[in-house]
C-alpha cells in the first residue's frame, strides 16, 4: 500500500524515494509486525480467555507428561490468529502487491491460516480432547494449494525447475515434471515439521525467527543481479520482494514470542504453526533454497524425522527409539526442564541459520 501511495510522489517529494528500496520496507514491515504482536497481545489474550478459547490437554497426552503439560489447560490457544493478521498486515503495508511472490506468500499465509484456524476452532468446540478437522481435510487443503502453486510455477517458463546443490559450483539436478510433486512436499512438510514442532512454550516461534532471518538475507541476494552472479548462486527476478515477507515473520514471531516464552500466556495453535511454516517453505521453493531449508530448518526437520522413526520402527520392530516422540517430548522424559529443552534448540537453531547462510560463501 505505501508502494504504491507513496512512491509515486518521488517526484514532488524526494524523501518518498525510499520507499523503492527493499531494506526499508522490509525494515517497515518488520517493526510493524513485531508492535501488532506486542500492543494487541494482551487485547488479544483477553479475548480469548473470555471466549473460552483455553488449551485443551489430551488425556492420553497428559496421562505420561501429566506434571509437564497440567497447566497449560488454563492458557488461551489460537492465538496464531495474531501472528497471520499481523503478518498480513504489515504486508499488505509495506509489501509490493504488484509482485507474484509476495501475493503467493500472503495466500499461503491466509489459507494455511484459515485450515488451521478451523481445525483450532473444532478441537476447542469438541472439547474433551476433540481431533478437529479430520487427517484428509487439513492434508487435503494443504495439498490442494501446494497442486495449485506447483503447477502455477512449472507452466511459467521463466522460473527454473532444477534443485541446486548447496556448497558447491553449478551443480544443479533438473526436476523436469517432477518438480511440481516436488513442490508439494517442500510446503506441505515443512508446514507439518513445523507444526509437530510447536509442542514447548517459544519453541517454534523461536526456532522459526532465526530461520526466517537467514531467509531475509538469502531472498535478497537471490533477487539482486549484482549480488547472485557474485556469489555464484541462481538470480530469481522479483524474488528480493519476499526480504519483506521474511522479515515481518521475524518481526511478528519475536512480538509474539513476548507472550509464548516460558511461562506462556497464550499458544498459537495450528493456526499459527501451518501459516508460518508454509510460508516458509514456500519462500525456500521460490528462491531455489529447498536444500538449504533442511539445514536452516534443521530442527523442524528432526522433529519430524523423530516422529516418523518412532512411528516406523514402533510398528516394524515393536520397539520405540525415543521415548516419546517428537524430540523435545523426549528431552522432557530424560528430566531436561521445558525451558532448558528450549533454550537449548534455540542455541541450535542460531548455529544451523548460520550454517545455512554459510553456503553462499562455502563453494
Amino acid at each position: 500500500m505505501f508502494y504504491d501511495l507513496l512512491y509515486p510522489l518521488k517526484d514532488q517529494w524526494f524523501i518518498f524515494n525510499v520507499f523503492r528500496y527493499i531494506t526499508f520496507r522490509a525494515v517497515g514491515a518488520s517493526v510493524t509486525a513485531f508492535m501488532i504482536s506486542i500492543v494487541l497481545g494482551p487485547v488479544f489474550i483477553r479475548w480469548l480467555v473470555r471466549l473460552n478459547m483455553m488449551n485443551e490437554v489430551k488425556r492420553g497426552y497428559a496421562e505420561k507428561i501429566h506434571s509437564f503439560y497440567a497447566a497449560k489447560a488454563s492458557v488461551p490457544t489460537m492465538g496464531g490468529l495474531l501472528i497471520v493478521g499481523s503478518l498480513l498486515l504489515s504486508n499488505l503495508l509495506w509489501g509490493n502487491l504488484h509482485n507474484r511472490f509476495m501475493v503467493m506468500g500472503l495466500v499461503v499465509i491466509a489459507w494455511f491460516g484459515f485450515i488451521g484456524m478451523a481445525d483450532d476452532f473444532l478441537k476447542l468446540k469438541q472439547k474433551q480432547g476433540g481431533r478437529g478437522l479430520s487427517g484428509c481435510v487439513k492434508l487435503g487443503g494443504q495439498l490442494a494449494l501446494g497442486i495449485l502453486l506447483g503447477v502455477y510455477l512449472y507452466v511459467d517458463s521463466d522460473f527454473s525447475k532444477w534443485l541446486y546443490v548447496p556448497f558447491v559450483k553449478q551443480v544443479a539436478v533438473p526436476l523436469g515434471i517432477w518438480f511440481v510433486p516436488f513442490t508439494v512436499l517442500v510446503l506441505v512438510g515443512t508446514t507439518n515439521a513445523l507444526n509437530l514442532t510447536d509442542g514447548l512454550d517459544g519453541l517454534a516461534v523461536g526456532c522459526l525467527a532465526f530461520a526466517a532471518g537467514a531467509f531475509s538475507i538469502l531472498t535478497y541476494v537471490t533477487g539482486h543481479a549484482t549480488f547472485a552472479h557474485y556469489l555464484g548462486i541462481p538470480f530469481i527476478s522479483d524474488a528480493g520482494e519476499l526480504t519483506v515477507l521474511c522479515t515481518s515473520l521475524v518481526g511478528a514471531a519475536v512480538g509474539f514470542l513476548w507472550y509464548n516464552s516460558y511461562p506462556a500466556t497464550i499458544m498459537m495453535g495450528d493456526t499459527g504453526s501451518l501459516a508460518l511454516g508454509g510460508a516458509l517453505g514456500l519462500v525456500a521453493i521460490v528462491i531455489k533454497s529447498e536444500l538449504v531449508l533442511l539445514m536452516v530448518g534443521g530442527i523442524f526437520v528432526w522433529e519430524a524425522l523423530s516422529v516418523i522413526l518412532q512411528v516406523a520402527s514402533f510398528r516394524c520392530f515393536g520397539k520405540r527409539i525415543f521415548l516419546m516422540a517428537p524430540f523435545h517430548h523426549h528431552l522432557q522424559l530424560k528430566g531436561w526442564p521445558e525451558s532448558k529443552v528450549t533454550v537449548r534448540l534455540w542455541i541450535v537453531a542460531f548455529v544451523l541459520a548460520l550454517i545455512g547462510l554459510a553456503t553462499l560463501k562455502l563453494r
